[in-house]
């Protein structure tokens, strides 16, 4: 997929701040700084349509990123970052649980883990949350770069065999650095992007 000329749109912490133009929403879903924004940028090669930093935590909003009126990239808060207050968690996670519940343009959540190490107690609870609200998922082994490239595809399946043990989501590695698996991503996305876009339009048509 080709993207022309996407653009930032909106940061959101209500749903009367979310686009109302019922385009199709891929959910990025991961811990504080696990590589979200750079993966949007990645997708459509650009450096810094979604802003990225080395301190987790910054992100605290739902961020909208239009991709040509097709679809959404929403970028939501990472969670686990410990320097947040107990307040400010709460506040953030009850909006989190508020758009992953309600929203009915979700297509697709991408479940980015990083590939270096095993999933987090919170990648357990967050994971759970999304596979039993019956949400189409994909998991992504991020930052396959920093390791080696012979332990890559084994690092991503002992992820795999954790979260999702019976093998039923599809689990890709990832890098924003080399840009590996793209393609793939894409064809997924597509592929759900569409089957909303159906719903859609079926929806309304039938009103």
């Amino acid at each position: 997929m080709i993207i022309k000329n996407p653009r930032f749109e909106v940061s959101a912490v209500k749903e009367s701040q979310y686009p109302q133009n019922g385009l199709p929403e891929v959910v990025l879903v991961g811990k504080s700084n696990v590589g979200k924004s750079s993966f949007v940028n990645t997708m459509i090669n650009r450096r810094k349509l979604a802003r990225t930093s080395s301190e987790p935590g910054k992100t605290r909003q739902l961020n909208f990123y239009n991709m040509d009126d097709k679809f959404y990239f929403v970028d939501l808060p990472g969670y686990g970052y410990s320097k947040m207050s107990k307040q400010e968690q709460v506040k953030v996670g009850e909006f989190i649980e508020s758009y992953l519940k309600h929203r009915k343009e979700i297509c697709l959540i991408i479940f980015l883990v990083d590939i270096r190490h095993d999933p987090t107690s919170n990648d357990f609870l967050m994971y759970d949350y999304v596979i039993r609200s019956g949400l189409p998922c994909m998991i992504l082994t991020n930052k396959a770069d920093k390791i080696a490239k012979t332990k890559v595809l084994d690092a991503s399946k002992n992820i795999q065999n954790q979260l999702n043990p019976i093998g039923d989501i599809t689990t890709l590695p990832f890098s924003s650095e080399k840009k590996i698996y793209c393609e793939d991503v894409w064809n997924i996305i597509e592929q759900f992007k569409n089957v909303k876009f159906i719903f859609f339009i079926k929806y309304f048509v039938e009103l």
